[in-house]
């Protein structure tokens, strides 16, 4: 028998509903700004040494607010530098919340964004069909990597690109986290199909590794509230089982007993702890800094 479940990228409204909730439920972008507060200064240190403009290429950007901060860390570095800061992201909606965002932000002057609407395989294939390869003293993908159908050969893109004091910046999630505990038991029941893989940063220093690639990993703390996930028919909880799953309407169309098993796992060590009342899934990421 066919399974009824479907992929969660097939609906891009409830998509974004979701992903909207786990940001409220979660300390992703907490964790991420102390990161950028705490160790981004140090990274971006000699990126833009004796240049009079700066290229920073985000792929991924979403609505672009984690790629205004990274650029107030440049801009401090590099005080009145042009800063060129292009956008690689394909979807429209976030990149209108990212145009929106941009002009509600003081101190822009000296940044120039550019966006293209595509994906990242997008944007090389139209870089080697129009043979050209700029060069970037800063390249970041933050949480992106998932949506990519050949993660090797996309960091090495991406890596060839950089100036000689360039860094590319890599956020995923963590190899000690609740999802590779979640992916690595259930993934295979999951619907992906071809627009998500499941990947983490316990995947990333063998693929640099054979790369022959210099990196430096940060663990970044954090966690998501998933309470309400174990309350029969709560709308809230239903959408983060979906984000969780990457799969849509996950409680109504889960077979039961993969349901019953994942809402079991859940509550374990490996996922998640209880605190308070309250059960808080293991959401650590990693940071990975990659050298030219």
């Amino acid at each position: 028998m066919v399974s009824p479940m479907r992929s969660l990228v097939t609906d891009p409204d409830r998509y974004v509903r979701s992903f909207r909730l786990f940001l409220e439920k979660s300390t992703e972008h907490q964790s991420m700004r102390e990161f950028m507060e705490g160790q981004l200064p140090g990274v971006i240190a000699s990126i833009g040494n004796g240049k009079s403009t700066i290229n920073v290429l985000s792929v991924g950007g979403g609505a672009g607010e984690m790629d205004l901060l990274i650029l107030s860390k440049v801009q401090a570095r590099y005080p009145g530098i042009t800063i060129n800061n292009e956008v690689i992201e394909p979807s429209a909606d976030q990149i209108s919340k990212y145009k929106e965002r941009v002009a509600q932000t003081s101190n822009l002057g000296n940044v120039k964004f550019t966006w293209h609407k595509e994906t990242a395989y997008e944007y090389e294939s139209r870089m080697n069909a129009e043979r050209k390869s700029k060069k970037w003293d800063f390249i970041h993908m933050i949480q992106m990597l998932y949506y990519v159908k050949d993660v090797p050969a996309t960091v090495q893109y991406f890596h060839s690109l950089l100036e000689s004091q360039g860094k590319l910046l890599i956020i995923l999630v963590s190899g000690k986290s609740g999802w590779e505990t979640l992916w690595k038991k259930y993934g295979s029941s999951f619907p992906l199909d071809d627009l998500c893989s499941y990947v983490s940063s316990g995947d990333l220093p063998k693929i640099l590794d054979s790369a022959g690639l210099k990196y430096q990993l940060y663990e970044l703390p954090s966690h998501m509230d998933i309470t309400s996930c174990f309350i029969e028919g709560d709308k809230d909880g239903e959408l983060l089982l979906d984000f969780l799953t990457e799969t849509l309407e996950f409680s109504k169309t889960a077979p039961p007993e993969l349901k019953r098993q994942l809402m079991e796992e859940l509550r374990k060590p490996g996922c998640s702890e209880n605190r308070d009342g309250k059960v808080l899934f293991n959401n650590n990421l990693c940071v990975i800094v990659i050298e030219p």
